[in-house]
């Protein structure tokens, strides 16, 4: 039984590149909270951050990029070649990670929580869960998925793998094992027998009125992919198909905007390393964006503020980006991830940004998880 009173709580782990992270955000689809206690390590060691100090004492000033913040390339080349410099790293971090989870969990309203950890068996965090999850995929197909996703070659892919601790046993422990060897549509079909299995509805299509009636948002789901991808090839100028859909649910979640009972807008975002980052939105021409654009983004900052996110960031091309004093009404500027000040925001910017967009950042709250000291 979990530490949270009337929260049910799923442990996911998994090595690398088994693909975690996506059955974590399809779990956030059917109405889980969710927290990347592995993110939240990253978060841990950023400049001036608790375990920021203590990890230059052990390893040294040689690790500090031009900004002087810790190089985690670096950091990971040291740590992943031996296995006492791996278990130093953890010693530093962990203590940190479990606060910040324990503050995440207490302050979720949802009444399931997924906490995914690498180490999650490892440490003390398996002993607040009371379902373990696993993902599960070949080494083959997780080197794969390293050299196309982060850029390594096969040798230090095979490297990172092997230092993990045995699949197998994570697999032993296991209530429920995920096999993410096929399509998004065999994942998603897998995430949701277990959470029926663990005797939780799936999430129902959320309609959300707004004021005046004039427009309702609802909530997208991986059942409404096909119309999902209508929309955005008639508004986004991008060709999509059900089945892209499909593989962005792994990443994202989708608000739809209804007029007069047809579809006539979206949005696709994500909660992130508790940062928003609105990376698709589109409304119909004849639509005004005081009224369109607005409707969609109070929505998510809505939902974003339910998940904890602490700022917002939206990335818009073409006329929607020039549109400045329209964003301001809203409470977004015009920024460079550089000027974001927080190594979170700045890291979930720069990911998202390409030379076609520009950003426009929300600071959401105040009282931020691990903040600097």
């Amino acid at each position: 039984m979990s530490n949270w009173q009337g929260k049910y709580v799923i442990g996911l782990t998994g090595n690398i590149a088994t693909g975690k992270s996506v059955v974590r955000k399809m779990l956030e689809h059917l109405g889980a909270y969710s927290i990347d206690a592995d993110a939240l390590s990253h978060r841990a060691m950023a400049k001036g951050a608790p375990a920021y100090q203590p990890i230059l004492n052990t390893f040294g000033q040689w690790l500090l990029d031009a900004n002087q913040e810790i190089d985690r390339a670096r950091l990971a080349q040291v740590v992943f070649s031996s296995p006492d410099a791996l278990k130093k790293l953890e010693e530093i971090v962990h203590p940190f990670v479990g606060q910040a989870v324990e503050l995440l969990a207490k302050r979720s309203k949802h009444e399931v929580i997924v906490i995914e950890a690498i180490k999650l068996l490892e440490g003390e965090l398996a002993s607040l869960c009371d379902s373990i999850w696993v993902t599960d995929a070949s080494e083959a197909l997780q080197a794969s998925r390293l050299m196309k996703k982060r850029g390594l070659d096969e040798t230090t892919a095979h490297q990172r793998i092997q230092a993990q601790n045995s699949q197998k046993d994570k697999i032993e422990a296991a209530d429920i094992v995920i096999d993410n060897t096929g399509s998004f549509e065999e994942l998603w079909k897998q995430v949701s027998a277990g959470w029926k299995k663990i005797n939780r509805k799936e999430k129902v299509e959320e309609v959300v009125e707004v004021k005046g009636g004039v427009f309702s948002v609802k909530r997208g789901l991986p059942k409404n992919a096909e119309a999902i991808a209508a929309l955005m090839t008639r508004l986004g100028n991008v060709e999509m198909n059900a089945g892209g859909v499909m593989e962005a649910f792994g990443e994202k979640a989708f608000f739809i905007l209804v007029s007069d009972a047809k579809l006539v807008g979206l949005a696709g975002w994500q909660v992130e390393n508790l940062v928003t980052r609105t990376v698709d939105l589109c409304i119909n021409a004849d639509i005004a964006p005081k009224d369109g654009y607005k409707t969609l983004i109070e929505e998510i900052e809505k939902a974003s503020k339910s998940l904890q996110s602490e700022a917002s960031l939206l990335f818009l091309r073409g006329d929607v980006a020039k549109s400045e004093e329209f964003w301001k009404t809203l409470g977004y500027e015009k920024r460079t991830p550089e000027s974001l000040g927080v190594q979170a925001w700045k890291d979930s910017a720069k990911e998202k940004l390409t030379p076609d967009k520009t950003l426009f950042f929300k600071q959401l709250r105040v009282d931020r998880v691990l903040r600097p000291i």
